[in-house]
């Protein structure tokens, strides 16, 4: 399929220079249903980005439709800040009995605004207010999100020179597997921690990603998760998992850190749990945690009463009977066998593969691969995303719906654009 990028238009003419996604898909979207989109001129692409993982069920949903109309139809709130909703509560109610009691998690619950970032910062204030300490330890390679304080902990150079002003108050650590296995995991984190004369302020906490979605499908072992974890409490130190790409059922479990058998004292979560695409976050954590006074943090959009609408049809419809996770599971053993396939294909692209669920990742030795590989799938009719520090890994991010047929359709094109720029 040859698409022709559109004409000059009201997109470079008015929006910002800051657009970046278009660039890559020079494509004017129209419709979508499921892992396909449609273009004005009627081109359909097979969508293995998913929203940048805001679409784990795909697009428009029908049961989330469903629900979500209905709701709008009997004029339902829809901006309701804070207030107590029947909509808010029909989502406390079967995020409990569908998410947190099956897996004996005590976590209370805050909506601290429409977007990730939000869940982050929010995560961040509640731990220093708790431990009352300023220092918060995050990871090589790391993304939290683009305001102020989550981007002090996140890694990108890129990224962190937008904001202008010096990031203060993060300190980064080695992410698992980050010095090849050079040195016991933890060994410079802990030895700064019990030396006083290392110059590293006690932190707050420590916030991580299972596995790093925009630093290159970097994977944790649960042990090293594990070992994390006794670290923090050894240390007097919070554990914060930020799942806002990750959780929802990318890994397969619902949350990413259920395989390790750790259980955070904060987690964030956010683009998924709308479930349609909606904006939501959630910040979880301990109710020993829940120190906040009323108001003290607030936001106009923490409330997006539709969102709560198909976030808990989502759950209902998707999580309650265990099938996801096992869909899940066996469909990213297809990726992985794909992938396994084209990189032996390929030895000489030193190409190589890693993943969990339904997020992977393949790098190249040539950074530059990666992107022209994106480039022909995107011509070849199939979106996909490069990600890590030099954009050196093709991002596989596929809904959690995608048939296998649709994922061997993908894998297909994908296998065939890296030969075309091998």
């Amino acid at each position: 399929m040859t698409i022709a990028p559109p004409a000059l238009s009201v997109f470079e003419t008015l929006e910002s220079e800051v657009r970046s996604y278009c660039r890559s898909w020079p494509a004017v979207f129209d419709r979508a249903q499921g892992s396909r989109l449609y273009d004005e001129d009627g081109h359909a692409y097979l969508d293995f980005f998913s929203g940048a993982g805001a679409l784990n069920y795909g697009h428009n949903s029908p049961v989330l439709k469903r629900a979500l109309i209905d709701y709008i139809e009997r004029d339902g709130i829809t901006h309701g800040l804070d207030m107590g909703t029947t909509a808010k509560r029909a989502f406390l109610e079967t995020f409990q009995n569908v998410i947190l009691r099956p897996r004996d998690l005590p976590y209370k619950v805050m909506f601290p605004g429409p977007t990730g970032t939000n869940a982050v910062e929010a995560a961040l204030k509640l731990a220093r207010k708790v431990k009352g300490r300023e220092s918060i330890v995050s990871f090589t390679n790391a993304f939290h999100g683009m305001s102020l304080g989550s981007l002090a902990v996140t890694g990108n150079a890129f990224k962190r020179a937008g904001a202008g002003i010096p990031l203060v108050h993060g300190t980064p650590m080695p992410f698992d597997n980050y010095l090849d296995g050079q040195t016991p995991d933890f060994l410079w984190f802990e030895r700064l921690l019990d030396d006083q004369g290392s110059g590293l302020n006690k932190p707050a906490a420590v916030i991580v990603e299972t596995v790093q979605g925009e630093g290159g499908i970097n994977v944790a072992r649960p042990e090293w998760l594990r070992a994390l974890s006794e670290l923090c409490e050894r240390q007097d130190m919070l554990l914060i998992v930020d799942d806002i790409q990750m959780g929802c059922g990318r890994t397969g479990a619902f949350f990413s850190f259920e395989e390790s058998g750790i259980t955070p004292d904060i987690v964030t979560l956010s683009k998924s749990i709308g479930g349609y695409g909606m904006p939501m976050s959630l910040c979880l954590f301990r109710p020993e945690l829940d120190v906040w006074e009323p108001g003290e943090h607030n936001g106009t959009f923490r409330g997006n009463n539709p969102a709560f609408v198909t976030a808990a049809a989502a759950l209902e419809a998707y999580w309650a009977d265990g099938q996801t996770e096992k869909q899940t599971l066996a469909r990213g053993e297809q990726v992985e066998a794909a992938l396994r396939a084209i990189c032996l294909e390929h030895a000489q692209l030193g190409a190589s593969y890693r993943g969990r669920g339904l997020v992977w990742g393949m790098e190249f030795e040539d950074p530059e691969q990666a992107t022209k590989v994106c480039r022909r799938a995107f011509e070849h009719g199939l979106l996909l995303e490069t990600s890590g520090p030099r954009s050196e890994v093709v991002k596989l991010l596929p809904a959690l719906t995608t048939t296998p047929e649709e994922l061997d359709e993908g894998l297909r094109i994908l296998a065939r654009s890296v030969r075309e720029t091998a």
